[in-house]
């Protein structure tokens, strides 16, 4: 099954799934130490929702939060005093994506943040500029290594490799309204509330950029190469400033 977007042609039969499932299970990936992800039968009265526990179907009440418990999709009304949603950005659920690979630096001596782990602007622009990308308005960005244990990760405590805020200039000036990446914030697990990464994408406050939105702890597996996909982005439909999301990518044939 194919279909025709943008003058590309993508293979429908193939989609590769980027997202990291909410589970009850262990392990589970986790961040900023959100109490990871529940899912238990409801118990009301006599009556229980578990076929194993004797009741007549299953019903599972879900605790979780999407900011650490999954693949979510967050809008500026993550840092906004105003209330956005999520699920009011998206007029286009189809869109042209561009998937690069990128290995993050370390900064140096003397530098805002020594010794972290970030994804630098001038690594980012070379890994983008080995493409052509004028219709793809989403960008994935995987980082380098990149295990299989990223669905997994235990990111609460640890530090985990952010973006230089600098990046956020050079993906919007290039056009790109979707960021998708496999690590669990854009901006450092903690820097005081700044969120300056943030902040710059989405133009907070000056004149927010309300259809923007930014995909966190997705999983690229080996296989997906980078360059051009069609992106389906689906999000749950909660009027929440970020939600539980499924981004699947088709490649072009």
């Amino acid at each position: 099954m194919y279909t025709t977007f943008a003058n590309h042609r993508f293979d429908l039969s193939k989609p590769i799934d980027l997202s990291i499932a909410i589970t009850g299970m262990q392990p589970q990936v986790n961040a900023f130490h959100i109490p990871f992800a529940d899912l238990s039968p409801l118990k009301s009265g006599s009556f229980v929702g578990s076929l194993k526990e004797g009741g007549p179907v299953n019903c599972f009440d879900i605790k979780f939060n999407p900011h650490g418990n999954g693949t979510h999709t967050e809008c500026v009304g993550h840092i906004s005093g105003e209330h956005h949603s999520v699920n009011q950005c998206f007029k286009d659920y189809f869109m042209m994506a561009l998937v690069v690979s990128v290995e993050a630096g370390k900064m140096g001596a003397g530098s805002w943040e020594q010794g972290d782990l970030l994804i630098q602007p001038n690594e980012l622009n070379a890994a983008i500029e080995k493409h052509k990308f004028e219709d793809c308005t989403a960008i994935v960005i995987r980082t380098l290594p990149n295990p299989e244990s990223k669905r997994t990760q235990q990111h609460s405590g640890n530090n985990s490799t952010y973006f230089h805020p600098d990046c956020m200039d050079l993906i919007t000036e290039a056009g790109f309204k979707h960021l998708l990446t496999d690590l669990p914030s854009v901006d450092r697990e903690e820097d005081g509330g700044a969120l300056l990464a943030h902040h710059l994408f989405w133009n907070y406050p000056e004149n927010p950029r309300l259809s923007y939105t930014i995909t966190e702890l997705i999983y690229v597996p080996d296989h997906c190469v980078d360059g051009i996909y069609l992106l389906n982005l689906q999000v749950a439909a909660m009027e929440s400033d970020a939600s539980p999301s499924r981004p699947v990518i088709y490649g072009v044939i």
